[in-house]
């Protein structure tokens, strides 16, 4: 039996780990070419082979978003490889907490680099491709720090305020054009992103608050995507907030 996007051409980007490498996968599983992009050559190979033994299509692209020409490159690339572009999932980022008093502001142009305008690089890239075909669903990975504003997040805190904000304003340019829009707004993930946290008692604090819990996996988060872009065409999936049930806030 065919899977739901049969025909339809994804691109996942932060695929080599996580909830990009799972969303690759769960793409692929409903039918999809996928085209993986990120940074580790290694990890992207594996997973195109691991697509490709279940006989679906993938293609690597190693690119890091956070240059434009090279976010622009990942979406040229995917066109010229597959002949078109039906979902952009925009999974690439960063979170590297801290309290802003004292901060390491190289971490601050990461994230802000990485988590917003590396989202707007690709978006951009993709929009003239969606537009000619007359359809189109880009995915944008936000993040429960994305509503709710904490003390030693702040910096994330706004690129992930960002990401709504700016998916909600192209929500509304582009719907006449049949282009679809959603924010997934994960919680507590079990994934390897607070291994990356260059302050020490940041990364405690955080690890500590998810083992305190049973986290979401990267497929749950996988799941809500695949619901996202396989619903009909005249339904928009605004927005998806997943928690595990054990979070609080």
């Amino acid at each position: 039996m065919a899977g739901k996007l049969e025909g339809k051409v994804a691109v996942v980007t932060g695929a080599s780990s996580g909830i990009g490498e799972a969303t690759a996968l769960a793409l692929a599983a409903e039918g999809a070419k996928v085209a993986v992009a990120a940074r580790r050559a290694d990890r992207l190979e594996e997973l195109v082979k691991r697509i490709r033994e279940t006989g679906e299509q993938a293609f690597p692209i190693v690119a890091d978003v956070v240059d434009e020409a090279q976010a622009r490159d990942i979406v040229l690339k995917t066109k010229d490889e597959f002949g078109r572009v039906d979902i952009l999932v925009n999974n690439a980022g960063v979170m590297l907490l801290g309290q802003i008093d004292g901060a390491n502001t190289e971490d601050w142009r990461r994230m802000i680099n990485t988590n917003l305008l590396g989202l707007m690089y690709t978006t951009h890239a993709v929009l003239p491709i969606m537009k000619a075909q007359g359809e189109g669903h880009i995915v944008n990975i936000s993040s429960v720090a994305g509503r709710t504003a904490r003390a030693g997040i702040g910096v994330y805190n706004a690129t992930k305020w960002g990401v709504g904000a700016f998916s909600e304003a192209l929500r509304q340019e582009v719907y006449k054009n049949k282009i679809r829009v959603t924010i997934i707004e994960p919680g507590a993930v079990a994934t390897e992103l607070s291994s990356h946290i260059t302050d020490p008692e940041a990364k405690e604090r955080i690890q500590t608050w998810v083992q305190s819990m049973k986290p979401l996996e990267s497929e749950d988060i996988a799941a809500a995507i695949v619901y996202a872009v396989t619903q009909p065409p005249h339904v928009n999936v605004n927005e998806i907030l997943v928690r595990p049930t054990e979070q609080e806030r």
